[in-house]
């Protein structure tokens, strides 16, 4: 039988499914798609220029006034402007559409994680269970649904791409010019790029719009709003708060040592997102297959990383942390130094869906593990913290993009490797310090029966550890 918070869970997970399988596709084709003089890359940065700008101020003040569930509804309106935005792509529209988007993007990604927590929180109080592990099954399950997004968007693309009748073989002297060995970026724009037919493209982009549509209906629908009293009683008493105080409550969080010491983290976990959606699908599957394999690859991608979502959110509870994200860890290590050495080659398919596959498993980690991470050493400033981890991750794929079409391939292989191995070696000092002085994390029970909720320490308490966790009757 579902219960009422694994309702909200899969809620949750469908919409950002159905608005990702819009924006997923469209950002996997960007670097081929709008390739003159590097529009479709630029525009990606400035979405993730925007996502650092608004996350800056926009999520803490949005979530705690509008609550979750209305944050995710009008920003979900801002992705899909991005869609428009493609349908006649130009310097003006397509990035006026990016900056609307990121502005959207921190906020929205601020309160999933938020209302997942919460969530998570509740399900732990009732079932007198840690937590950090119910957290863990929810990101899980929300990344096993979501992921499977990068399946549908690039499906949708390569079926319909795939009825171009430009499409052409491309020359074997030209495949020299794939993968890390040479150094002429602007190659593959020019020479092994065809823009798809524009009916084609409008055809698809029609499609993500409808999605996109879908979803943010869908959400307002069928998602409860599990603190609306906590953002009514905020309006109400926002004369007594801050406005500074809020807003700047991102910033003051980085005065905690372990949030510091994430940043390279949650950094990379940008920088490896963007190397597969800018460099992969342009230099290895675009210049030596076509655009048209492009879909096919991320489907790989997506399909595996769901998969693996769901596995290692539940494997969590067994494992703990640590061995997880030194596997993640290995696998893209043995990635980037394949890919360094590689050179992509028609006859090589399998090859192509390996890596894809591969880079894909060591993501569902990236991306469940840091969420849930941030949950749980945080969850006392879960908006302000997620806000950070949308900041910082943003930064690495602006940093990614940004040097995309000025820098050598190999170079960028090279500081990817390098982000790796500083990211591990902050990682397990945050896991060293929390060996050291645990982030307090109580399971609590309360009894009706026995107590009066509204006894005026239990009010305080909770309000003071805001909902960070509910304390057992025994700690008094």
């Amino acid at each position: 039988m579902i219960t009422h918070d694994t309702k909200n869970v899969l809620v949750v997970s469908f919409g950002f499914l159905l608005l990702f399988t819009a924006y997923g596709g469209l950002q996997s084709l960007q670097s081929s798609l709008n390739a003159e003089d590097g529009m479709g890359v630029i525009s990606i940065s400035v979405i993730y220029g925007a996502i650092i700008l608004s996350s800056m101020f926009l999520p803490p003040i949005m979530i705690k006034n509008l609550g979750c569930k209305w944050t995710i509804v009008i920003s979900m309106g801002c992705y899909v402007a991005y869609s428009f935005g493609n349908l006649s792509p130009g310097w003006a529209s397509l990035m006026s559409t990016s900056a609307i988007l990121g502005f959207g993007g921190s906020p929205l990604w601020s309160a999933k994680c938020t209302y997942l927590t919460i969530s998570a929180n509740k399900q732990g109080q009732k079932l007198n269970k840690k937590s950090q592990d119910i957290i863990n099954q929810y990101f899980g399950v929300f990344f096993f649904i979501f992921q499977t997004s990068t399946v549908w968007g690039n499906l949708m693309s390569s079926l319909i791409f795939g009825q171009d009748s430009n499409i052409a073989e491309i020359p074997e002297e030209n495949l020299q010019y794939c993968g890390a060995g040479l150094c002429i970026e602007n190659f593959t724009t020019t020479g092994n790029t065809t823009r798809p037919e524009k009916r084609l493209v409008d055809i698809l982009l029609g499609c993500y719009i409808g999605v996109g549509l879908l979803a943010i209906i869908f959400v307002a629908l069928f998602l409860d709003n599990i603190d609306r009293d906590l953002a009514r009683e905020f309006r109400k008493n926002k004369g007594n708060v801050s406005f500074c105080s809020t807003i700047l409550s991102t910033f003051k969080l980085m005065r905690n040592p372990k949030l510091l010491l994430l940043i390279p983290l949650t950094i990379y976990s940008g920088f490896e997102q963007s190397f597969l959606d800018g460099e992969y699908t342009k230099n290895y599957v675009t210049c030596a297959l076509g655009i048209h394999y492009v879909g096919f690859v991320m489907i790989c991608f997506g399909a595996v990383n769901s998969l693996c979502s769901f596995a290692f959110g539940r494997l969590a509870a067994y494992t703990g942390r640590i061995p997880l994200f030194c596997l993640a860890a290995l696998i893209n290590l043995g990635c980037i130094l394949g890919l360094l050495y590689w050179k992509p080659h028609p006859d090589q398919l399998p090859v192509f869906f390996v890596f894809s596959a591969l880079w894909g498993m060591a993501d569902a980690v990236w991306q469940i593990q840091t969420n849930a991470l941030y949950g749980i050493l945080f969850a006392d400033h879960k908006e302000a913290a997620f806000a950070n981890y949308r900041m910082w991750e943003s930064l690495g794929f602006v940093i990614a993009f940004a040097y995309s079409t000025y820098i050598c391939l190999s170079t960028k292989i090279y500081i990817i490797l390098t982000l790796l191995a500083v990211t591990m070696v902050t990682y397990l000092f945050v896991e060293y310090k929390e060996y050291k002085q645990p982030t307090e994390q109580m399971i609590y029970v309360f009894n009706s029966e026995k107590t009066d909720l509204k006894d005026e320490k239990y009010v305080k308490i909770r309000e003071n550890l805001n909902e960070k966790y509910v304390v057992s009757q025994t700690h008094f």
